[in-house]
Order: structure tokens, then sequence, then C-alpha cells
């Protein structure tokens, strides 16, 4: 039945992709060939500006979309801001006599509070050099405000809107369509609080899960509320009633409150060209931070061949080979044993943004992180997410670095399986029949239900690999497997909070990742590089692998003109995923 719906969505992708793929490349190739490797020339009393509105990635390439503009519902939006580049433009423009400040543009970014964090840090950093940091915008979400707060000047159109009233975390629940689809959900779990096959039979959240949602969420939003006070001068009790009245909605009341300041653009425009010390009447020079990194670079390189590398490892676990949004095993493991044997590369540091996923991919990748850290130190470094499998990884480093906001733990592990019997005979009207040679030879292999012996040889799996994974994250950590079980149970916490209970050894970015596998490996400023591993695919190259990928075009099309679709995807998603699964509670979004 799933082969039959996608090779019908299939057959009329196909209609279509000859053709568009022909006008894509025709027009795409001049662009691409004459890109980005020419140098960009900075001129004097430059401002650089971050247009931080756009999907946030670990690591991405410098060059612009030329079919932003261009609407399409087939290939993927390769129009991305990658952290590190962000982090590295900031660097250079710290030291960079031409760059007199920053502007910053953010309204509703679509990052985490963890890179939003790294960002505020590298900010900070950048305004001690004695350079301002101004922001504008017409309207602010709860991210961008806590990004924007760190500015000198903050300022707010005055027919704009801040949202300003604490964070939460919503999460969907599948149930009652799975009772009328009569679809019959499996779940198998070890952990009191792995609550990530709740939506599956439940109406609404555990008392468990709302306790560590709670728990997570009362944390992140301290430590956003905390900085924001120190940048605002307004104390953390006073930022609380400000967001239980929803005061800051207003804008005169944001400003009166000493949150923003109101201005029009071109009274903002103003502020900036006596920043700059230019005539009222003289053009602003704002540099696109994809233009800034292609300029001359004003800090010296580095000589020698000594590196530290960065392995990004962004997106929910697979087996094998990654793609868009994911990690591969295979893939991780090739790139991971290159810098291994690489005698160059003294330090690995893992940057990992993850929920987590497949059990199994994340332990064949856990056992190379052991193979890798035997020849050098392996420091990994926490983004948004490094849970579940994300924190199987982590867990083989030789020291963990996550930010305060990072999502983390869920120790555990879950499996689920989708009777479709009934849903396929009552509602699509269609039967299926078997012939077997053993008791259990179609076990798994057909949509139907489970025997009681069937569910308990996969509950006896599901409990044998929580042992392995909390054995290994208690060896890992260097605790008792007592304790170590003490505070996993699938339970998510905050960086904070896994600092305090030994799940992480230091709070910190990536810069404090990078610093600690100098350290390590006995390296002094001055001595290394740093490289990025692997590297960012060109616009060019993003394009074509969205091209060939047919099933991730499909899910594409199917999401713009047909929405019943999606569904199918997604249950087809959830009977592919390889083993068991070490992932997140929910797929979760704060705001």
């Amino acid at each position: 039945m799933w082969q039959f719906v996608k090779y019908t969505l299939a057959t009329i992708v196909g209609m279509f992709l000859f053709l568009l793929v022909s006008i894509f490349l025709v027009a795409g190739i001049g662009s691409a060939m004459s890109s980005s490797d020419s140098e960009y020339e900075l001129k004097e009393n430059s401002i650089l500006k971050l247009d931080l509105n756009r999907p946030m990635a670990e690591n991405a390439s410098n060059e612009d979309n030329p079919f932003s503009d261009f609407p399409n519902p087939f290939f993927s939006s390769t129009e991305k801001i990658g952290l590190i580049q962000i982090i590295s433009a900031l660097e250079r423009a710290r030291v960079d006599d031409k760059i007199k400040g920053v502007y910053l543009d953010v309204s509703f970014p679509i990052a985490g509070y963890a890179q939003l964090s790294e960002i505020r840090d590298a900010l900070e950093k950048f305004k001690k050099s004695g350079k301002f940091v101004y922001a504008y915008s017409n309207s602010y979400s709860e991210k961008a405000y806590y990004l924007a707060s760190v500015s000198n000047q903050l300022y707010l159109n005055p027919a704009g809107l801040l949202d300003f009233n604490g964070i939460s975390v919503q999460y969907m629940f599948y149930k009652k369509a799975f009772d009328k689809l009569e679809i019959e959900p499996l779940v198998f779990r070890v952990g009191t609080y792995k609550s990530a096959v709740e939506p599956f039979i439940r109406e609404n959240m555990s008392p468990e899960s709302k306790e560590q949602s709670l728990s997570f969420i009362r944390s992140i939003n301290q430590v956003i509320f905390s900085k924001i006070s120190q940048s605002k001068g307004i104390s953390v009790p006073r930022l609380d009633r400000i967001a239980d009245s929803l005061q800051a909605m207003n804008p005169n009341k944001a400003e009166k409150l000493g949150m923003l300041k109101l201005s029009y653009w071109d009274q903002f425009e103003s502020l900036l060209k006596k920043a700059v010390k230019i005539g009222d009447k003289e053009k602003l020079t704002m540099v696109k931070m994809s233009d800034y990194l292609h300029a001359k670079n004003p800090i010296p390189e580095v000589e020698g061949t000594k590196k530290i590398a960065i392995l990004v490892a962004e997106g929910e676990i697979v087996g094998m080979r990654g793609g868009e949004g994911s990690i591969g095993s295979d893939d991780f493991v090739k790139e991971l044993r290159k810098l291994r044997d690489n005698s160059s590369v003294k330090a690995i540091v893992l940057r990992i943004d993850s929920p987590g996923g497949s059990s199994l991919a994340s332990d064949i990748m856990w056992r190379e992180i052991l193979l890798a850290k035997k020849v050098k130190p392996v420091i990994a470094s926490m983004s948004n997410y490094a849970a579940s499998g994300g924190y199987y990884m982590a867990m083989g480093a030789d020291a963990i670095v996550a930010q305060p906001t990072t999502i983390t733990g869920s120790i555990g592990i879950f499996a689920q399986w989708l009777n479709l019997e009934n849903f396929f005979k009552n509602k699509l009207g269609i039967s299926q029949d078997h012939v077997n040679t053993h008791e259990h030879s179609h076990f798994l292999n057909s949509a139907g239900k489970l025997s009681d012996f069937e569910k308990s040889i996969i509950q006896n799996m599901v409990n044998e690999g929580y042992e392995s994974f909390t054995s290994k994250a208690a060896a890992g950590r260097k605790m008792s497997l007592e304790k170590l079980k003490s505070i996993a149970g699938g339970r998510v916490w905050t960086g904070e909070q896994a600092k305090k209970i030994g799940l992480v050894d230091e709070l910190g970015g990536l810069d404090k990742a990078i610093e600690l596998a100098a350290q390590k490996s006995k390296l002094k400023a001055g001595e290394y590089k740093v490289a990025v591993y692997p590297k960012a695919k060109s616009f060019f190259d993003s394009l074509l692998e969205s091209a060939t990928s047919s099933e991730a075009m499909e899910m594409r099309w199917a999401k713009s003109n047909l929405p019943w679709a999606k569904s199918v995807f997604e249950l087809d998603r959830l009977k592919k995923r390889e083993g068991f699964l070490t992932m997140l509670p929910y797929m979760m979004e704060l705001e």
C-alpha cells in the first residue's frame, strides 16, 4: 500500500521533474559558476549587516540563493545561514578596522536558544572591542528579543510588536485520529520519562512528561531572563511581571519599561550614520555576511599544518547514509576515520545538534568515537539538542561542553509498531494474507497485529538496549550505574541542569570546546588552525542533491499539493527506522 501511494506520487513528480531541472540548471549554472571565489572589496566605515531571519544550520555555504524569490514545491530551500559562519564573521569584524559596527536584523530567527546564545556571546565579545551593535526590527519574537537585547541600542517600529511572555512548548497528540482510522499503535519503552510515544497512545501529556517539560523550560527561561536583565538593567522579577501582564506587547509601554526604543527606519538610519560619523546625506555602507566572508581576512593565517577539526553532526540519526537534516552513521564514520588518521589534526571537536534516532546507528558512531579518542582528544560540543542518540554520541568523548540552554539527556530507548490491519480492511477495503514456513516467519514483516509472545520479544530487546545504553553512559561519565540510572529514565535536562548532575563537564559554546581541545592536545593559541568538516555544500551542490533525491522531492511536492499525503510519508518513515530508537520525547519547538 505504502509503495503504491509513493510510486503514484513519484509518477506525478516525474512528469514535471525533467523540465524543472533543466530550467534550474540552465538558469543556475552561470550564477553558481561565477559566484563566490572572487575577493570582496571592503570599504571604509562599513557596517556588517547580520540578517538572521532565515533557517539556521550549524554549517552552511556562504553563497546566496539566486532562486530565493522563485517559488517551487520540489526543491528544498538552500538559503540557510550557518552558525559557524556567523561566529567567524563576528570574530573577523571585531579586529577589522574597516568595520565600525554591526546592524542586527532579527525579527523571527529560525534557530534554537542554544544557537542564539552562541551568537549573543559572540556579539558581547564584539562589543568589547569598542564597536557598536544596533538592532532594528518591525517586530520581535521572544527569541529575537533575547538576541537583540545584547545590542547597545535596540529599536522597534512604533507600530510594531514585541512578543514577550515567557517560554512555552506545545505537543500534538494523535490517539483519537488513530482510533477513528482504526490504527493500533504498539509501543515498547524503558524509562518513566521516555514519552516519545505518548502522542500515539494518549490525548494529553502524562504527569511525568509535564514535570520534565516544565522543569527544562523553566531552566531555559531563567537563563534567558537573566541575560536580558544584565543587558537591559531590568530585574528578573520585574521581567516576570512584564511577561505575565503582557505589557511589552504595547510598543509605547515597552519603551517606558526600558526594554527598547521606538523609531522609524529613516530615524534609525540617521542614528547609524552618526555612529559611523558620516553626513546625513551620505550613504551607509552595509555589508552582507556572505560578502564579508569573501573579503580579505584581517586575522593573519596561522603558519604550519596543525589543526583542530570541528566535525558537525546535525539532524536525526539514521542508519547508513544520511541526507538533508539527518546524520548517517556511514557518512559520519567515514569522516571521523579520516580525521583520526590525519596526522595534522591534533584534536577533534564533535559539534552535535541532534534529537537522536536509530539506536544502532548511534552505537556504531559511539564506537568510532571511542576509537578516535585513543589516538587524539575528542571533545563534544552540544548545540540546541544533544539528546538521546545525540547524547549517546557525546558520552564517548573525552569531555562534554554544552550551552546552559542546550536540551540534552533523554537517556532511554523505545520501539514502536503500527497495526494497520483494520485500517486497511475497514477504511480502504484492502485485506492481507500470508503463508509461513515457521510460526513467526511473518514477524515484523506485515502491517498486522503482534502476538503477546512477539510483543514480549520486542520489549525484552528494548530492555537490553536500555541496559547497554545506561552502562555505556555510566562508564563514559565515570559514575556508578545506579547513579546514572537515577538521572536517566528518558528524562530531558538542560545543559545547565546536566552540568549539576554530571552529564556535562563544562558550560559554554563552540569556542569553549575548541579551547578545551587545544588544552588537551597541548596546543597554544596561534599554533593551530580550526577546520570544519564536512565542508559546507555550495548552493549549486545543494540544488543538485535536492534535485536527485526523489523521496525528498516527493515529500515536498506532497506537502505543497496533497496535505493528506504527508501522513502517509510520516508513517512510512516510522516503519523504515532502523532498529530501536533513542530519541527526544517529542520534536519540540520552544516558543
